[in-house]
């Protein structure tokens, strides 16, 4: 039966260590399907570090943009994380409105969620802050905050973790 968990919170809150728990208690090989782009040493460590945390249990796949080409139906699959994949988004496309990257990406959304499976998205809440003085960032805000809205108004559970304790958002029916 098709399920989505919209797993959120700030930066080291603990959402994809939750999400990995979550999935595990829901099957013995879930799928891992990383949206990240390395693009620095830095940031690779932290990669490697998510790598490790994971065993052989797990279905690795790696995938930046186009989820929907992967089939995945009848299996839980973990995405970490809807920033990353937002990011590939609007760097990859920066001459295009927020609005038709946000269609793009609602549409792949659907597309990809059309499969039956369990999905637990993580995502990060961006948008606790000011207003950034920097348009791209502002730009960028705004997309991952429709998004989030977008896959919470679809979601079956909404979690937020705050400092490593998920809160219930939002429940099944």
């Amino acid at each position: 039966m098709k399920k989505i968990i919209l797993i959120t919170g700030g930066q080291r809150s603990g959402k994809s260590s939750y999400a990995e728990m979550l999935a595990l208690s829901l099957s013995p090989n879930p799928i891992y399907l990383a949206t990240a782009h390395i693009w620095d040493e830095e940031f690779a460590e932290r990669v490697r570090i998510h790598q490790e945390r994971r065993g052989t249990e797990w279905t690795n796949i790696e995938e930046e943009k186009i989820l929907s080409k992967h089939h995945v139906n009848g299996r839980v699959v973990l995405i970490d994380c809807c920033t990353l994949w937002a990011t590939n988004y609007i760097g990859d496309s920066k001459e295009l409105h927020v609005n038709e990257l946000l269609e793009q990406m609602t549409t792949e959304f659907d597309r990809f969620t059309s499969q039956d499976a369990t999905f637990i998205f993580v995502t990060n809440e961006i948008g606790l802050g000011g207003t950034s003085s920097n348009a791209l960032q502002r730009r960028f805000t705004d997309l991952l905050g429709w998004l989030n809205q977008y896959i919470a108004s679809k979601a079956d559970e909404v979690v937020m973790m705050v400092c490593g304790i998920p809160m219930k958002v939002k429940s099944e029916k």
